[in-house]
């Protein structure tokens, strides 16, 4: 059996509160790293998931910032590092989606959801690599979508947006290799407030779960790639986009 140990890496995990971010950072803890909780807003539900951290064994602890702010988001990686060491591994999770017919779609809104799902991806590498490069050492792993390859009617700004973070991942990897791994993983449907009637259309959350495995994921699924990626055992990965997706897209 594959053992994934993390022991000793200090990670962090952009919006970890809830859904996917909150199963990586509780994977990444299991798996033994640190984990950096960060939350923009939510501190209630960021000191639940560190006790439940704590809780397993593990150490965590929180810090509040809006990852699509570049003062937030230095002050931030300064005191992760001031607090809890060097940082190793970034997960660049923070993400929010918008359904919308693209005629209706305002400004405003295309700036949010490129600001949330891509800038944030920007800011945080760039702070993170800033300090990775002189160690020469590092991880990185965005968090994109299947519908950046599939795209997706009235969800234009999303795909737009996810697209973008795969883009970006192929080139960065190319930039900082070898010293520093970074990859990306594009979940299919997940069973998160995501996928949820206040998020989307009940017509579309069936399409959603029109895939072969015939079920959304639960975050843990995608936890675990997360967790592989991190690890010794993808240290041949550069550039690379994993897809636990169900069957909704097949590369």
């Amino acid at each position: 059996m594959i053992k994934l140990d993390l022991s000793g890496q200090i990670a962090c995990v952009t919006g970890s509160a809830t859904g996917i971010g909150r199963a990586c950072a509780m994977a990444l803890a299991a798996a033994g790293a640190k984990v950096a909780l960060n939350h923009f807003g939510q501190p209630a539900l960021s000191l639940q998931l560190e006790q439940a951290i704590r809780e397993q064994g593990g150490s965590a602890f929180s810090f509040d910032a809006d990852v699509t702010d570049a003062a937030a988001v230095e002050q931030m990686f300064e005191q992760i590092e001031t607090t809890m060491g060097p940082l190793n591994i970034l997960v660049n999770n923070a993400g929010i989606l918008l359904q919308k017919p693209f005629l209706q779609t305002t400004e405003e809104e295309w700036d949010r959801v490129i600001a949330t799902d891509l800038k944030s991806v920007f800011l945080c590498s760039r702070a993170a690599l800033s300090r990775m490069v002189p160690r020469a050492a590092g991880c990185v792993i965005n968090v994109a979508s299947e519908l950046a390859y599939l795209g997706r009617d009235e969800f234009g700004v999303y795909c737009a947006a996810k697209a973008g973070v795969i883009g970006l991942t192929k080139s960065l990897a190319r930039e900082f290799a070898p010293a520093i791994r970074i990859n990306a993983v594009a979940p299919g449907p997940t069973d998160t407030a995501m996928l949820s009637l206040d998020q989307i259309s009940a017509e579309w959350q069936e399409k959603e779960l029109a895939i072969p495995a015939a079920r959304a994921a639960h975050p843990n699924e995608i936890a675990s790639t997360v967790v592989f990626l991190a690890s010794d055992h993808a240290r041949f990965f550069y550039g690379q986009t994993l897809s636990p997706n169900g069957g909704a897209l097949m590369l």
